[in-house]
């Protein structure tokens, strides 16, 4: 129940960032926004130095204190007469400029003026007015002027509504500006979870081929961190069960020839045993002796196919075996039956075994498959033609049982006793015990050590 409540709120995680991003970049626009809108009338002053692009105010001035000086002021706004004779005096200005003539001094009455055309389009909830309220009457400049006309010194008062002409293109450029930055922030944190996502899937593709070597990148915390970290654990129980199956493929193989290799030396033994028993080179006496030794390889032989499977040990650790307190006079002869047998081969032996009581703790089946191995190494590598000896002896708590032999000077390198010297060695880690190898020139030493029980 607590792993899937705490999977529940991971699912939440990127959605929660997300949401909260996308307030913390509305804010964040919203500020930009509104830092680069109150800054409109620093931007059209900017703009008035090129009156190419806005209108040149100082001209329009100059105009107009030189006309002044021809023209009298109405001294009344009631005065048709003289407004309309007044009226030519504001022709120099555009559309987007007011001109209003008031009295310096005393009261400051208005004597004439010219409303900007523009102003008229500015109707309730039109376009112009909306720019008008939008930058808060920031697109209306004022300056006013002394001139002296024909008639005196007025004060000539000079409304510009030439930053009408930026409100909307300053307004669109604000608003991209803030909502570009908007969806730039968002679109940042997007593309990185999908790079993740991306690069999900190149793992995947890898897996998919057969690439379980390359580790899947970290990713987080979040739903696709999890996913990584999830694919990771796969690919790593991919890899550890496809190798544990080819090394339980290797083992079954392994085993097989280990099994072969060790049925071959008692049925060659039983073979021998055959074979002088009808040519009757022995005496009579004798027969029942080779008779029993007969009948006993054949038991053995019996016993290795039997347990076959459970020599699977010999590869793989969990296996169990039948571990038992074998006498030490059962090993000496195990030694000895292998002893007779090299004699009936031609080989020649020089034994020097000393008396031991007690007993071991081990497998009999398995201990003779290890003396069996030894012995039919020598048999097939041997040189008959020097003496095989035999030592075994009491050393430390230990039974150790050295074997040396010459090896034929014809041996083929493409011989090898390796598979019977790995099956021997991993018998007798069995045991508790431990198998030495030497070979020097045409020399080789073999000795098995395996602890005497207490």
């Amino acid at each position: 129940m607590i792993k899937k409540m705490k999977t529940s709120v991971k699912r939440w995680k990127i959605r929660t960032k997300l949401s909260i991003l996308m307030l913390a970049a509305a804010i964040a626009s919203l500020s930009l926004f509104w830092g680069i809108w109150s800054n409109m009338g620093n931007v059209w002053d900017f703009l008035c130095r090129f009156p190419s692009i806005t209108w040149d105010k100082n001209a329009l001035i100059e105009e107009l204190e030189a006309n002044a000086k021809y023209y009298d002021v109405p001294d009344r706004e009631e005065n048709k007469e003289a407004q309309a004779e007044f009226k030519s005096f504001f022709a120099p200005k555009d559309e987007y400029t007011g001109l209003y003539v008031y009295e310096i001094g005393g009261e400051g009455l208005f004597r004439a003026g010219a409303y900007p055309e523009i102003t008229g389009r500015m109707v309730y909830g039109s376009l112009l007015d909306a720019g008008y309220k939008i930058s808060s009457g920031e697109i209306e400049n004022l300056d006013e002027r002394p001139m002296e006309f024909r008639n005196g010194k007025y004060s000539v008062m000079i409304y510009s509504y030439h930053a009408m002409k930026i409100v909307y293109p300053y307004l669109l450029f604000s608003v991209l500006i803030s909502v570009g930055a908007f969806l730039t922030i968002n679109l940042f944190f997007i593309n990185r979870r999908m790079k993740d996502v991306l690069c999900l899937k190149d793992e995947v593709l890898q897996m998919a081929s057969g690439n379980l070597k390359h580790p899947v990148p970290d990713c987080g915390e979040d739903e696709i961190g999890i996913l990584a970290e999830e694919l990771d654990k796969l690919r790593t129980a991919l890899d550890e069960n496809i190798r544990q199956e080819e090394e339980s493929r290797k083992a079954n193989q392994d085993l097989i020839t280990a099994i072969s290799h060790d049925l071959r030396t008692p049925l060659t033994i039983l073979n021998g045993y055959l074979e002088v028993l009808q040519l009757k080179k022995i005496p009579k006496s004798m027969e029942e002796e080779y008779l029993a030794r007969c009948l006993q390889k054949t038991s053995d032989i019996k016993e290795m196919t039997d347990k076959m499977f459970e020599y699977a040990l010999v590869f793989e650790e969990t296996e169990a075996v039948n571990i038992e307190k074998v006498p030490v006079q059962d090993l000496l002869e195990i030694l000895q039956e292998n002893l007779d047998f090299l004699r009936l081969a031609g080989f020649e032996a020089e034994v020097n075994i000393e008396e031991s009581q007690g007993f071991i703790k081990g497998d009999v089946v398995i201990l003779k498959r290890i003396f069996n191995n030894l012995f039919s190494n020598i048999l097939k590598y041997g040189d008959k033609k020097n003496p095989v000896r035999l030592t075994f002896k009491t050393e430390k708590q230990q039974l150790k049982t050295t074997l040396i032999n010459t090896v034929k000077k014809e041996l083929n390198e493409t011989d090898s006793n390796r598979i019977g010297l790995k099956s021997v060695e991993k018998m007798v880690e069995i045991h508790g015990g431990e198998l030495y190898v030497l070979s020097e020139a045409d020399i080789y030493t073999t000795q098995v050590s395996i602890p005497k029980g207490a």
